[in-house]
């Protein structure tokens, strides 16, 4: 299987562990990845701002990837989210689609709505799946209790993101699952991680974030589990940045799916980038089992 892989602004940057632990996990599992050079940002700081450009921005990557022939792939949530928008906006609104496409005709692409957008779990759970992973698997957790967050953009619009149940989802819990961790009930599951926020209201950003992992830490967890680059931030840096105030008591480490996956895979641990998390989650390897 191939696929057209858009990285995320924020990875190269922030999130370097994100890229290399995606690509060994996908590499394990007999997933081809095809860069394009002109994939541009989704578009998604721009949603408030200027729809159009938002839209366009996201329709090129589209075109991009239908030019290929190849369905486009995502590891963050809110790339996905902007990309499913595009592709239902360009069929619902017929005004913006004829903009969008006079646009994409000055740069020699078009869009046909004959490719689609996928975020990683999607392409984990619903076409490689869950048996298809635990044969991959050398070793898996015992003990382990993970917060799996969701994240807004994987879920909402429910007609747009067309992931999962929006009020009751399951599949991000059946693949935390499958590495023999615990994916525990927790009351702000589905809540913000505040990330949008975070620039623009930093104290309502921070309510945010502090209530979700005041709920993850009351209901047991040993870790936050993350599919999506702003939520790890959020988590992550963020959290680093804000523990002088909110104490230590209240540290609670977030692991990306694909490190967890990873981990499971017998991939090394340069690659997975544990080292590279701001809050440490190298302890993690004390619940696994022994060797398969």
């Amino acid at each position: 299987m191939k696929v057209a892989l858009l990285r995320c602004c924020t990875t190269p940057v922030f999130l370097r562990q994100y890229e290399t632990s995606t690509n060994a996990v996908l590499e394990r599992l007999g997933i081809t990845i095809v860069g394009d050079p002109e994939f541009n940002c989704c578009g998604y700081p721009l949603r408030n701002y200027n729809r159009k450009a938002y839209v366009l921005a996201s329709a090129k990557n589209l075109a991009l990837a239908e030019r290929r022939s190849l369905d486009i792939l995502t590891v963050c949530n809110c790339c996905y989210g902007s990309l499913k928008f595009a592709e239902h906006v360009m069929k619902e609104d017929g005004a913006l689609r004829e903009h969008t496409m006079a646009s994409l005709d000055r740069e020699g692409l078009t869009y046909d709505g004959n490719i689609t957008a996928k975020h990683l779990l999607q392409l984990l759970h619903d076409e490689i799946g869950i048996d298809r992973i635990r044969q991959k698997l050398r070793r898996t957790f015992h003990g382990l209790k993970l917060a799996t967050h969701y994240g807004c953009h994987l879920l909402r619009p429910s007609e747009i993101a067309q992931f999962d149940n929006p009020f009751t989802p399951v599949k991000f819990d059946r693949l935390v699952e499958v590495t023999g961790a615990e994916s525990i009930a927790w009351t702000h599951k589905l809540d913000c991680c505040g990330s949008p926020l975070w620039g623009v209201n930093d104290e309502l950003s921070l309510s945010l974030t502090g209530k979700k992992l005041a709920s993850a830490k009351t209901a047991g967890a040993d870790y936050l589990c993350v599919a999506c680059s702003y939520c790890q931030l959020q988590f992550d840096r963020v959290q680093k940045a804000i523990l002088p105030n909110i104490g230590a008591n209240h540290q609670l480490s977030s692991i990306l799916y694909t490190q967890l996956l990873g981990l499971c895979m017998g991939v090394d641990e340069e690659a997975l980038g544990l080292d590279l998390n701001q809050l440490p989650v190298t302890d993690i390897t004390d619940y696994l089992s022994q060797r398969l």
